[in-house]
């Protein structure tokens, strides 16, 4: 049906609100580098009108730590852009000091906690390998 994948991979050993705030972080970023992902805006039969949201499903897969850490490294050997959320922005309050507290750490000392991209269906099945669907 879609060419591509929108997949977001959350680290399985995260709290639940930290699941759920990583993916909607990292949607946003996937989202904001590929507008053309975004239908058009939903109205209700009174006429509200209602954000667009994703042409396509939304992917969310779950890993372990070194797991999504090859994912990761997979990611940036294929050259496919990415959002990335790290372990030290939880201790963050703001955007200027997540960027900060990423700035910190070389992809190979990153402690990723989820990580989204948008690619071709097949690219996409062989960088989340090892991750499985989200319960």
């Amino acid at each position: 049906m879609f060419e591509t994948k929108f997949v977001v991979i959350v680290r399985e050993d995260l709290a639940d609100w930290q699941k759920l705030n990583v993916t909607a972080f990292l949607a946003t970023g996937v989202a904001a580098a590929k507008p053309d992902i975004i239908g058009d805006d939903y109205r209700d039969a009174a006429g509200n009108v209602y954000h667009a949201m994703s042409r396509q499903p939304i992917i969310v897969l779950s890993a372990s730590a070194e797991v999504i850490a090859k994912i990761h490294q997979r990611t940036l050997q294929r050259d496919v852009d990415a959002s990335l959320y790290v372990e030290e922005m939880f201790t963050t309050g703001h955007d200027a000091d997540n960027r900060a507290a990423f700035a910190e750490f070389s992809p190979e000392e990153a402690k990723v906690v989820g990580l989204a991209y948008h690619t071709d269906k097949k690219i996409a099945d062989k960088i989340s390998k090892g991750a499985r669907m989200h319960t």
